[in-house]
């Protein structure tokens, strides 16, 4: 059994957002005024997700990636981070976070049997991180961060979005961490997501930056991948303890071997980021529907999965909503 599109893509990969609430408001994340939260009684609870989750699993899927808004917000993740580790068919389950709340919490994702976190961490400056975040939250984060390495969390991924004329003078900075931690520190493209002009003034190639932290630094060594590797191209520099990523999302997107599917807070699955397409799951789960039928629906959001996504394509929705 495995969920195969018509492209003969393999989807191993499912993100689910638990939430859009979250304590930040990133420029390129929830962006303008009309932003509006779900309702409750809109969103999935937690035996609802673990359903789907089991459903999927039931179908191939390998790997679970929690996402936000910002997960740790919702009260009872802790819980549902442990049921999600006794499924043991999944081979890595790991969630994302903006870090605010992680140091006060670390020891409770030690208890859920999480080891692998991805942190948003866009600069290495408070006065910047504020410029983009709306929230004077920096160091908050930092400490999240050396307490999720000091309670052995590993690996600890450091997402930085890319954007010229706001961080283009910190990629070296960013990537010398990896000389100093073994973190993994990955740039990722911009994307045209919600309604902002952010994309078209802001968006940077991830081959300029590699090109110019190469110029700095010294050659990236290529780092084999592994069978549950994201898009990230993967490198070390000499004398490195992490790694150092480069998503291209735009420049050279990755459509052709996505294994990913999406499940957002409200009961929607996603079959491409920058797609606004999606199927409702919500309404059968709340029917009474049987496994088979949620399946069903799994089966059919990646038969609709597209070949690519255009250069030109946008997505209207927010990537609050998506959960990225």
């Amino acid at each position: 059994m495995g969920l195969i599109d018509q492209w003969h893509r393999q989807l191993s990969y499912l993100r689910v957002s638990i939430t859009d609430r979250c304590n930040l408001r990133c420029i390129y994340c929830r962006t303008g005024p009309s932003f509006q939260m779900l309702s409750h009684k809109d969103i999935l609870s937690y035996e609802e997700i673990l359903g789907v989750i089991q459903a999927g699993i039931y179908l191939g899927i390998k790997k679970v990636r929690i996402t936000g808004g910002e997960p740790l917000v919702r009260r009872g993740v802790f819980d549902f981070l442990k049921e999600l580790s006794y499924m043991t068919d999944l081979e890595d389950i790991s969630f994302t976070s903006n870090g605010i709340l992680l140091e006060r919490h670390i020891q409770d994702i030690v208890n859920a049997r999480i080891n692998r976190i991805n942190i948003s961490l866009d600069t290495l400056n408070p006065e910047k991180y504020f410029a983009i975040t709306g929230a004077n939250r920096w160091h908050r984060v930092w400490k999240g961060l050396i307490a999720a390495y000091d309670a052995g969390i590993d690996p600890i991924k450091l997402n930085v979005v890319a954007m010229k004329g706001i961080n283009d003078d910190e990629w070296v900075a960013l990537a010398q961490l990896t000389q100093q931690y073994p973190f993994w520190v990955r740039f990722i493209e911009l994307m045209p997501v919600g309604h902002s002009d952010l994309f078209s003034q802001r968006w940077v190639s991830a081959e300029t930056i590699k090109n110019s932290i190469e110029k700095h630094l010294g050659p990236l060594t290529p780092v084999k991948r592994q069978s549950h590797d994201g898009p990230a191209e993967r490198f070390k520099l000499t004398n490195g303890l992490g790694e150092i990523g480069f998503i291209h999302a735009i420049s050279h997107h990755f459509c052709q071997t996505c294994n990913r599917l999406r499940l957002t807070a409200n009961g929607f699955l996603r079959a491409c980021l920058l797609s606004d397409q999606q199927i409702d799951i919500r309404t059968t789960i709340r029917k009474g529907g049987t496994d088979e039928e949620i399946q069903q629906l799994l089966i059919t959001a990646v038969n609709n999965k597209p070949m690519s996504h255009p250069i030109r394509i946008s997505c209207n929705d927010q990537m609050v909503n998506i959960g990225g």
